[in-house]
């Protein structure tokens, strides 16, 4: 075992010993179990046991990732559980690791995993019975979450949702650095094709084959469905899954942070949530990204994230060995200031809206945003074979290193690029909800992508990113004319972030975010069959006549 393995693994047991929870069984007992899965598939099943006889509260788990290294923070997990009372069952997902059958994601997960869960219930062993997973292994707890045994008592969520659709796609636009990425590492086959060519490849629907040199029918079907109202989202597995929180009957401790990928499909599973169920569950976010990892540069994040391993622990002491039913409750982290915020429910309304308008008012490189803007419109030209590169997103998952609040370039740093900057504040102001912009465009194409990225920029100059998000013409105005001014909206994810006093805000307008979005070719039409690319004259208008606004929601009281 190496230094750098024996750190990581003391690291996470370090994690299990500050819950305070104490050891009550020093020994765990380890088993393996062959589970048969829907059509009685071998699916690999460990299982770890306090060193006693009896009825023991029992967690529940599967995952696809036994080629990646899970299994060893699973059976971390596991012994740890084990040595506070708790059984702990771990299931490989159907043809994954030493589990038989054929491995189609997302696929089998509800059929096999109630096969788990009746199987768990039935057991001599078994007490209340939790449900615990992040991730993919959130997924396979969302998906059975409303046809569970009377066992299972509570759940534990973290970092997924019910509404896949959010993850995947932006008003037409394909979040590549999640799904492209997630795609190639887990294809069931080994692919060695470069990332971002991968990316860029044209068209897309036959990158599987050309590039990757196998078919891949699950990733194509992504790619084929980028509307929510076709059937691919409208009928079948995937409404069947966000139909799901509206069914739930037992609390679920539902965790996220402000800059994971999955972070919209999250409030929404919260937001649905049935009324028995919300009445005893926690809704918790944190300022870490999807890997539990700090993303805030350059502020104080001490406290930007929980401790998952306690806050799991005490969630099922609490649900599963006492069998009390816990308060609602609903817990932001507050970027900028390294705190948390406790709310009466969600979403949290907004005390005021304060809205700036854009303003084609120059002042060198950059332009106004003001309660009087001066009437006019902007120009740049946007290229699709050179695009803006992702620095500092909320929707992404492989570039580890662009995702979170970062640094930003200087605005003028591109062309392509035009930035708008407000008047320094005057006190502090709570930023708590949805920022929505909306912006009167025009483009001498028949479709283009036009991106939203909104900034702090601190008393010295620094400028530091909140939110972003992208949007289409064809998705708000199928019959757009080229040359005609149209009207576009944006809504961007929650946020809980104080701006400080004499701070500004900056709004960075262009046409491409990659990867974390497709490059758009400038074509109508389905993207993913586009072959070629053009440049596009993309225009900004401002002013009374065309009055592009951002709307930020301010929470003032005390």
């Amino acid at each position: 075992m190496d230094e750098q393995y024996k750190q990581f693994v003391e690291m996470i047991r370090m994690a299990y010993t500050a819950s305070g929870i104490p050891v009550t069984y020093p020994e765990p007992v380890y088993r393996e179990e062959i589970v048969p899965g829907e059509n009685g598939e071998k699916l690999f099943t460990f299982c770890y046991f306090p060193e006693a006889e009896g009825i023991f509260p029992v967690i529940v788990q599967r995952h696809p990732y036994a080629h990646l290294g899970m299994d060893i923070v699973n059976k971390i997990a596991g012994e740890e559980f084990a040595k506070r009372g708790f059984i702990y069952v771990c299931q490989h997902c159907r043809g994954t690791g030493n589990s038989e059958g054929e491995w189609v994601p997302n696929e089998h997960e509800r059929a096999d995993g109630m096969k788990l869960v009746n199987w768990v219930a039935e057991q001599p062993w078994c007490g209340n019975v939790g449900i615990m997973g992040e991730s993919y292994l959130s997924l396979v707890g969302w998906v059975i979450a409303d046809v569970v045994p009377d066992k299972v008592k509570a759940m534990y969520l973290g970092n997924y949702g019910a509404d896949r659709f959010t993850s995947i796609y932006k008003d037409g636009m394909f979040r590549h650095d999640i799904i492209t990425s997630w795609t190639m590492e887990n294809a069931g086959v080994k692919i060695d094709a470069d990332y971002l060519e991968s990316c860029r490849y044209r068209p897309q629907i036959e990158v599987d084959e050309k590039m990757w040199g196998h078919r891949i029918e699950w990733y194509r079907d992504y790619l084929r469905n980028s509307d929510r109202d076709s059937p691919y989202w409208a009928e079948g597995m995937w409404k069947e899954l966000s139909e799901i929180p509206s069914r739930i009957k037992v609390p679920i401790y539902v965790a996220d942070q402000w800059y994971d990928h999955h972070f919209g499909s999250a409030v929404y599973s919260y937001e649905k949530l049935s009324e028995q169920s919300k009445a005893h569950s926690t809704f918790c976010i944190g300022g870490l990204n999807h890997f539990g990892q700090p993303c805030l540069q350059d502020r104080d994040v001490s406290k930007a994230g929980l401790n998952g391993a306690a806050e799991e622990l005490e969630w099922f002491e609490m649900t599963l060995k006492k069998g009390e039913l816990p308060p609602a409750r609903v817990r932001t982290y507050l970027i900028n200031r390294d705190t948390w915020r406790e709310w009466k429910s969600w979403p949290i309304p907004a005390d005021e809206v304060s809205r700036l308008q854009f303003s084609a008012q120059r002042d060198g490189a950059v332009y106004g945003l003001s309660a009087a803007p001066v009437q006019g419109e902007i120009s740049f030209i946007y290229d699709p074979e050179n695009p803006v590169p992702s620095h500092g997103a909320e929707s992404m998952l492989h570039t580890k290193e662009a995702i979170g609040s970062l640094l930003q370039p200087e605005a003028g740093w591109r062309d392509d690029v035009i930035s708008f900057f407000s008047e320094p504040f005057e006190e502090e102001k709570e930023i708590l909800g949805k920022i929505k912009v909306r912006l009167y465009v025009s483009t001498d194409a028949e479709d283009t992508a036009f991106t939203v990225k909104v900034m702090e920029v601190m008393p010295d100059g620094k400028a530091y990113n909140i939110r972003s998000t992208a949007t289409t013409i064809a998705a708000q105005k199928e019959d757009y004319i080229p040359g005609e001014i149209v009207e576009l909206n944006f809504e961007m994810w929650e946020i809980n972030w104080m701006l400080n006093e004499g701070s500004r805000l900056r709004i960075d307008i262009s046409s491409s975010d990659f990867p974390q979005y497709n490059i758009h070719s400038n074509f109508k039409g389905p993207w993913y069959e586009q072959m070629e690319t053009k440049k596009a004259k993309q225009h900004i208008w401002c002013g009374k006549d065309t009055p592009s606004v951002i709307e930020i929601p301010i929470h003032t009281a005390k």
